[in-house]
């Protein structure tokens, strides 16, 4: 019995030290699940014909030969060291929910993850770009279209994303994670997993709302998103005095469909610009 006990906290504190990857995977995925569901014939040939290539991307420990792989290539490829350092700072931008929005001062010289959205979009469409590069430029697309719609991402109290925000989640009724952990792991994998799935195709009445706009307007959207989920963890305030949050399980519930939203959003607005690039 002693030994099934160490053995079960063993197992759960291994679960507790590493809940992140469920978005890292699942959520960037599952938004290139929906792109893909949801663009032109003539665009889903064109991106099987870029990722033919993945190859000259010189990465074989970090493979783009779908686009759901391709997804999180921009992840996997951080181990890599110096030859990628360039790009850490294109998967976030840290907009303070205490204050007015404003992107600008949290984007300078385009080191933020809306620039580099936008980048890599002309990149793209560019046939006169060396083939490589927008082999490249998908990959990097993908995920960070995925990155903007998690809301941690996008605003934060300057506190690394929510990675300074120590929280519980539900019967953790411990201090053991963060914000930014939540929905980045345990609420992604709950929101993503919730019948029906996702990945479907979505009318047009349905996709547009969702789907249009800019950059600029997607990173006030999430940036909105992130408040609302500092208020759920913190219990009303998001700009109150610093203290942990608690996340019971009626507070998980208010935010999965929140959580579902921002990766619908994700694979529409994906979609939608892998047309204007390739359809």
């Amino acid at each position: 019995m002693l030994r099934f006990i160490a053995t079960a906290a063993a197992l759960l504190a291994a679960l507790l030290a590493a809940p992140a990857s469920a978005y890292w995977e699942y959520g960037h995925e599952t938004v290139a699940r929906i792109a893909l569901a949801n663009v032109k014939p003539s665009t889903r040939a064109a991106i099987d014909r870029l990722l033919a290539r993945q190859a000259l991307l010189e990465t074989p420990s970090c493979p783009a030969r779908t686009l759901p792989q391709a997804s999180v290539w921009a992840d996997c490829i951080k181990p890599l060291g110096e030859r990628f350092s360039y790009a850490y700072s294109w998967h976030y931008q840290n907009v303070d929910i205490c204050e007015a929005f404003d992107l600008k001062s949290a984007c300078k010289d385009g080191n933020c993850v809306s620039a580099q959205i936008d980048r890599n979009l002309k990149l793209l469409a560019d046939r006169d770009v060396p083939v490589r590069e927008r082999v490249m430029a998908l990959a990097f697309l993908t995920h960070f279209v995925g990155d903007l719609a998690m809301p941690l991402h996008a605003g934060d109290k300057g506190d690394l994303g929510g990675n300074r925000q120590r929280t519980n989640y539900g019967l953790f009724q411990g201090k053991r994670t963060n914000l930014h952990s939540v929905w980045d792991g345990y609420l992604a994998e709950r929101a993503i997993s919730t019948p029906p799935s996702l990945v479907r195709r979505y009318g047009a009445e349905e996709a547009a709302p969702l789907a249009t706009g800019t950059t600029e307007d997607w990173s006030r959207d999430s940036w909105e998103v992130a408040r609302a989920a500092y208020a759920a963890a913190l219990g009303g305030d998001p700009c109150g005095p610093p203290r942990d949050g608690r996340f019971d399980e009626p507070a998980i519930a208010g935010q999965v469909e929140p959580a579902r939203q921002q990766i619908v959003k994700g694979g529409l607005r994906l979609a939608r610009l892998l047309d204007e690039a390739l359809g």
